[in-house]
């Protein structure tokens, strides 16, 4: 099986030694993206509803990369920091798919890198 790394400048560099993305036969698998904007290095965490468009924007950038999008996606995983606050990612992740979902779970967590509140991994196939 051929494996390829998928990088793109319109989404944050790795903080740590992993790759954005790996695509292996036809599979993507995105590394979790918290909401750093990739042109300023600088997190974009204003409101949780500002960092959850921030990582699913960081998502994108990496399906594009890939010639995929969200309807390629098979499962997300959603770290949080407050199961209370759920209602508030939620909404802003259903905007992102207009169709057959993808398959999901949402854990919390004690804290997350960088201290952010929301961190999104996805698997897409294309």
């Amino acid at each position: 099986m051929e494996k390829k790394i998928i990088t793109t400048g319109n989404a944050p560099a790795p903080i740590g030694p992993y790759n954005q993305a790996v695509l292996a036969g036809d599979t993507l698998y995105i590394s979790g993206q918290v909401c750093i904007d990739p042109q300023t290095g600088n997190l974009n965490n204003k409101s949780l509803e500002e960092e959850t468009h921030q990582c699913m924007r960081n998502l994108d950038a990496i399906l594009k990369e890939a010639g995929l999008n969200f309807s390629n996606v098979v499962k997300s995983t959603i770290f949080i920091t407050d199961m209370h606050r759920f209602a508030e990612i939620n909404n802003v992740y259903g905007q992102y798919f207009t169709t057959d979902f993808p398959a999901r779970e949402t854990v919390q967590v004690a804290a997350l890198p960088k201290f952010v509140n929301v961190e999104i991994s996805m698997i897409a196939v294309r």
